[in-house]
């Protein structure tokens, strides 16, 4: 027989039902990864089929599963990323095919792999993005005996299994920490922990714990209820719906951005006959409902676990939620616990946008993330929603159980594990105190002026349409900042026109004619649509962001340009503001998208804006050795001071590793932003800040002392920010800002800062 003619073999692994029945047939993870390298190794006709996996803490990887090498290698041989063979696939995350794989030079010999006799080598990285997972690798005795077809089936092989393994990858982990240390011993080490707030808050509530992303409580196997009926079934599917419907309407309450778009998956699938007939056939051949639900989502999520689309990916979170959801309503028929538990602490490793929303919905009292950046969406939603969050680096706290007592200062960054008595009522009579805060919003004034009698003007920052009346009820005067990002986070499509309009309409409603500032779309690197299957990148921030993205992808930036010209129709002043811009030329041609939606606005005869200004988000240090020319052609100016500082440092600042290098207070920023002001104001152009500067009290003077009359910040900062302004004059900001952009080093600035009790 032809193998080559055989290749159609591979192709069983397609069909998911057989992946779906190596792991839920599996006696444990071990096993599965086992018979995972026997069947691909039957399917590809090689001699030899290996699994590695890679650890994260020891960044090695390890022999986890081999068909063909000795059995008494598994879990002794470890490699390097770089290491070998094996360890080079995974640092490139590129395959390698060799006719004869020891006369490659980066070749390792292992001797208890017994793998003298083997010629030919092909290994292919298994990777969810730029995660790394692991590498698959076959071989055969004959030389030169993998093609390029081979390098293709084993690929695709890898892109099925890449979620399964992973999900194996998490379990083995937790299983490997696991009967190590007592419950005890865990809160012992965690009594208290340091992190990084995000959203500034206090909390102190039972812990919800919830695991990784894509392996997040895989439908658990205790406490289920063993008998039960299809009546039963029926029930706990009705009780469903009812909760959900109930939490769709609570979340558009709550956000008007239609947020309850993020249950659509959810109806889909209760409404999906092959997921409930599924179901139910299991149910009369004798299974449990709550088995036979566990087992129909084990199907779909391997289905959706192996797509080799991001959103598709996503989609486990859905089952996930869905079934568990259908399994506490068995139980809770069975006489156990109600299905929702409101007023919890959710400890995960990370969260997408829509899961944030969904904890909003069941009233979550605070966040804690293992992972991620304070500045990433997730903690501008969470501010929106008033949920305190705070980022801390701390992994162990997953392995805390359900209902543990935490207490969250979020306004420090601090947690409290099993906090005593003395510590939570010290939290209880301090938050008392801050209560009397509520006096300053009552004396917020319509005008916000200096000591001096200078007036600065007080712009908000709107994230969500609900944040629109905070923002009326302190009296701003107008909108610097729309983020339209928000609605295009919580669909599982691009929004369409008129569903943009209709949001863009209300910002303009709300705020009455005054200023509104609408920022076109602005996609980073925390910040990713699932569905536009956008390829993944190794450095998301200097990628294809922003208006790259937009100019990249006509078509959407002139259904949102069209979207606000509409919805700004009657409105005195429409603001059009674009990110990221590098070049004078890139302002030019998003500037000419304007006009072309002018011109085709005026030939439906659609009402619409006809005179838009056309302003420039400032983020780049590209444009302060051309912020002349730019000033010249530029309606109005903001600078985004996160970004600014984040590319004018080459620090993510998204990423703890490197956060101690995002210095605001660094000479190059200062003196940039310094420059940048006093040539925009010099061609008499509007120019603010908009960026987490406007509302740290100790930057306000310096920015009033480069001349900044303008700032946008989010509306819960307003009081704070008119009272640090109405202590300053512009003298006394002058010549603060004097001193420290005379200053070389970030030590003299510091100096300069405390010597002012303004650091």
């Amino acid at each position: 027989m032809n193998r080559r003619d055989d290749l159609n073999h591979f192709n069983l692994l397609y069909d998911i039902s057989e992946l779906s029945t190596l792991l839920t047939g599996s006696e444990n993870i071990e096993h599965f990864l086992q018979r995972t390298v026997e069947v691909v190794s039957r399917h590809l006709h090689a001699d030899v089929c290996s699994i590695y996996l890679f650890e994260d803490r020891s960044q090695e990887l390890v022999l986890k599963a081999t068909v063909g090498l000795n059995p008494g290698a598994v879990g002794k041989i470890r490699m390097k990323l770089g290491e070998g063979l094996v360890g080079t696939v995974m640092e490139r995350l590129q395959a390698i095919r060799e006719e004869s794989g020891s006369r490659n030079p980066r070749f390792k010999y292992f001797e208890e792999a017994d793998e003298d006799r083997f010629e030919s080598f092909l290994a292919v990285p298994i990777q969810r993005g730029v995660e790394k997972i692991g590498v698959i690798a076959v071989q055969h005795e004959k030389v030169d005996y993998f093609g390029e077809m081979d390098v293709m089936a084993l690929r695709a092989i890898a892109a099925q299994l890449a979620g399964a393994i992973e999900n194996a990858r998490l379990l083995m982990e937790i299983l490997r920490g696991s009967g190590k240390r007592s419950e005890t011993d865990i809160i012992e080490s965690l009594k208290f922990v340091k992190g990084k707030s995000a959203v500034e808050g206090y909390a102190y509530a039972p812990s919800n714990i919830l695991g990784k992303k894509y392996g997040r409580l895989l439908i658990d196997d205790h406490d289920s209820n063993p008998g039960g009926t299809i009546d039963d079934f029926h029930y706990a599917i009705h009780k469903t719906i009812e909760q959900l419907q109930e939490l769709q309407e609570r979340v558009s309450q709550r956000l008007l951005e239609s947020a309850s778009l993020i249950f659509t998956a959810h109806f889909m699938i209760l409404k999906d006959e092959n997921f409930i007939n599924k179901i139910k056939a299991l149910i009369i051949d004798g299974m449990s409902p709550s088995e036979a639900v566990r087992s129909i989502a084990r199907y779909y999520i391997s289905i959706f676990s192996s797509s080799s689309h991001a959103y598709m990916q996503e989609k486990v979170i859905d089952i996930e939620d869905l079934a568990n959801r259908i399994l506490k309503n068995l139980r809770k028929k069975a006489g156990g616990e109600p299905t929702l538990q409101p007023g919890r602490i959710v400890i995960a490793p990370d969260l997408y946008p829509s899961d944030v929303l969904k904890l909003a919905a069941e009233n979550v009292k605070g966040i804690i993330l293992v992972s991620g950046g304070v500045t990433s969406h997730v903690s501008i939603i969470a501010r929106s929603l008033q949920i305190p969050l705070i980022i801390a680096d701390r992994p162990e706290l997953l392995n805390l159980s359900d209902d543990t007592p935490v207490l969250m200062d979020a306004d420090i960054g601090n947690i409290y594990v099993c906090p005593s008595e003395k510590i939570v009522r010290q939290f209880e009579d301090r938050n008392k105190a801050e209560k009397t805060i509520q006096y300053m919003m009552d004396s917020v004034t319509e005008t916000t002026r200096t000591k001096d009698d200078t007036p600065v003007h007080l712009l908000a920052n709107i994230n969500l349409l609900s944040e629109l009346r905070l923002a009326r009820d302190l009296k701003v005067e107008g909108v610097g900042l729309y983020r339209t990002e928000f609605p295009f986070l919580i669909r599982s499509y691009f929004p369409s026109e008129e569903e943009q309009f209709v949001i863009y309409k209300h910002v303009f409603d709300e705020m009455n004619g005054k200023i509104v500032t609408i920022r076109t779309l602005d996609l980073a690197g925390d910040k990713i649509l699932p569905y536009s299957n956008a390829p993944m990148e190794a450095n998301p921030q200097l990628g294809l962001r922003s208006i790259r993205f937009t100019m990249h992808n006509r078509d959407i930036f002139e259904q949102q340009l069209r979207a606000i010209l509409r919805a700004g129709a009657d409105s005195r002043s429409v603001r059009i503001m674009f990110p990221l811009i590098s070049s004078l030329d890139e302002f030019r041609d998003a500037k000419q998208v304007i006009m072309d939606c002018i011109n085709q606005l005026s030939r439906l005869n659609l009402p619409h804006c006809k005179t838009p200004s056309a302003g420039i988000l400032v983020e780049l240090p590209s444009l302060i050795e051309i912020i002349d020319d730019v000033a010249m052609e530029a309606d109005f100016f903001s600078i985004g001071t996160n970004d600014f500082i984040q590319y004018m440092l080459a620090v993510d600042r998204t990423n703890e590793k490197v956060s101690r290098y995002y210095q605001p207070y660094h000479p190059s920023v200062l003196r940039g932003l310094a420059r940048v002001v006093k040539s925009i104001l010099d061609k008499g152009k509007d120019i603010s800040v908009c960026g987490e500067m406007a509302h740290e009290s100790g930057y306000i003077p310096f920015l009033l002392g480069i001349g900044i009359r303008t700032l946008s910040l989010d509306p819960q900062f307003m009081p704070l920010v008119q009272q640090v302004i109405s202590e300053l004059t512009i003298a006394d900001a002058e010549s603060y800002a004097g001193e420290l952009v005379a200053q070389s080093t970030l030590d003299g600035i510091l100096r300069v800062m405390k010597s002012r009790g303004l650091q």
